[in-house]
C-alpha cells in the first residue's frame, strides 16, 4: 500500500486501482510522519506572523486576506500551514528563533508575513540555514530567499495624481511605519508625484502613523492644527484613512466637502464606511497566492534563482474625494 501512495512506478495499474478502492472504502489516510521519512518532505509550510506587541496578531484585515490566498494555494499543492508562535520575552529561548522553529517542525519552507526588519539576526539565520523563504512586503535576498509585494510606490503616485486631478494642491500624507517597506515605498511615491506635478512640499504635511485607525485619527488632528491645513490627504492604509475621517468629523468638518481622503489597501471596511472610501486596491489574496507559488517553486527546483514578484494596484473611486477642492478650479487637463 505504501508504494501506491508514495508514487512508485513499479506498481501495476490494476493493483494501484484495487488499493485505492480499498483505501476509499476504509477511509484510509497515509501517515504523515511515515511519508515524511520516505519522501524527505513534511508537506508543511511555516508562517511567521508577528504584528507587534501593541497590536494583536491578525487584527489588521490585510494579513487575514493574504493568509486566505496563501492557504488556498498551498493547500492545492498538498501543503499544510503552521503559524509560528511568537517567543515571549524571558522564555530563555532567544528572540523569535525562526531557524530553530523551522528545524524543530521540519518545515519545507517558510513564509514571512509580518516582520519589519530584513536584517533581523534571527531572520538572517533562517535564510542562511538553506530553508526556502519567501516574504510579503519585506525585501529579502539570498540563494533560497525572495519576496512578493504590491506596487506600493506606483499606488501612492496614483493616489496623489487623482487628488491633484480633482483640483487639490495642498495634499498631505499620513505615512505608515517608516521602517517598513510598504510605508517607505508609499512615502517615496507621494514625494515623487508631488515633484512630478510641480507641487512644493508643505511643512508638516508628512504625518506619521502605524497603519491602524487610532494613529490615522491622531495624525489627522495634527494636520488640521497646521496654520494652513491640507485640502486632501493620502493615507497609507485604509484603516488610517478611516481614523482620519473620524478626526475630520470630530473637528466639525466634512469629508469630502472640506477635506478629501484616499486610502490604500481596499479592505472590506472601505466600502462600508460613510463616506465610502476612495482607495488604492491591492489584491491581498493574490499576494498570498504569489508567495505560495514562489515558495513551492523554490522547494521543487533547487536550481532556479529566486524570483521577485511585484503585483499591480488599481484606483477605486468612491465618495471620500468628492469633486474639486474648495476655492480651486475642478478642470484639470
Amino acid at each position: 500500500m505504501s508504494r501506491v501512495f508514495n508514487g512508485y512506478t513499479d506498481v501495476s495499474a490494476e493493483t494501484r486501482l484495487r488499493v485505492l478502492a480499498w483505501a476509499r472504502k476504509l477511509d484510509y489516510t497515509p501517515n504523515a510522519a511515515a511519508r515524511t521519512l520516505v519522501k524527505r518532505r513534511s508537506q508543511l509550510i511555516g508562517v511567521i506572523l508577528f504584528t507587534g506587541e501593541s497590536h494583536p496578531d491578525l487584527q489588521h484585515p490585510f494579513f487575514l486576506e493574504v493568509l486566505v490566498g496563501l492557504k488556498h494555494s498551498l493547500g492545492a499543492d498538498g501543503y499544510d500551514v503552521l503559524l509560528f508562535a511568537h517567543e515571549q520575552p524571558g522564555s530563555g529561548r532567544g528572540p523569535h528563533a525562526y531557524a530553530r522553529r523551522a528545524r524543530h517542525h521540519g518545515v519545507d519552507g517558510v513564509v514571512v508575513l509580518a516582520v519589519d526588519d530584513a536584517e533581523e539576526p534571527e531572520l538572517q539565520k533562517l535564510i542562511a540555514s538553506g530553508v526556502p523563504v519567501v516574504a510579503v512586503d519585506l525585501a529579502l535576498a539570498g540563494e533560497r530567499a525572495s519576496y512578493v509585494a504590491s506596487d506600493n510606490l506606483g499606488g501612492a503616485r496614483l493616489a496623489v495624481r487623482h487628488l491633484h486631478g480633482l483640483g487639490h494642491t495642498r495634499i498631505a500624507t499620513i505615512a505608515g511605519l517608516a521602517h517598513t517597506k510598504p510605508a517607505a515605498d508609499r512615502l517615496l511615491g507621494y514625494r515623487a508625484e508631488l515633484q512630478e506635478l510641480g507641487l512644493t512640499p508643505q511643512p508638516g504635511y508628512e504625518a506619521a502613523g502605524d497603519f491602524y485607525i487610532e494613529s490615522g485619527e491622531a495624525a489627522m488632528r495634527t494636520l488640521l492644527a497646521l496654520p494652513e491645513p491640507p485640502t486632501a490627504v493620502f493615507a497609507a492604509s485604509d484603516m488610517m484613512a478611516v481614523g482620519a475621517i473620524r478626526a475630520i468629523e470630530d473637528a466639525g468638518l466634512r469629508c469630502p466637502d472640506d477635506i478629501g481622503i484616499v486610502g490604500f489597501d481596499d479592505i472590506q471596511l472601505a466600502e462600508l464606511v460613510s463616506p465610502a472610501l476612495t482607495t488604492i486596491r491591492q489584491d491581498k489574496q493574490a499576494l498570498g497566492v504569489a508567495a505560495a507559488r514562489s515558495l513551492v517553486q523554490l522547494i521543487d527546483d533547487t536550481e532556479t534563482a529566486p524570483h521577485i514578484s511585484v503585483l499591480p494596484v488599481d484606483l477605486v473611486v468612491r465618495e471620500s474625494c468628492g469633486g474639486a477642492a474648495k476655492g480651486v478650479a475642478a478642470s484639470v487637463n
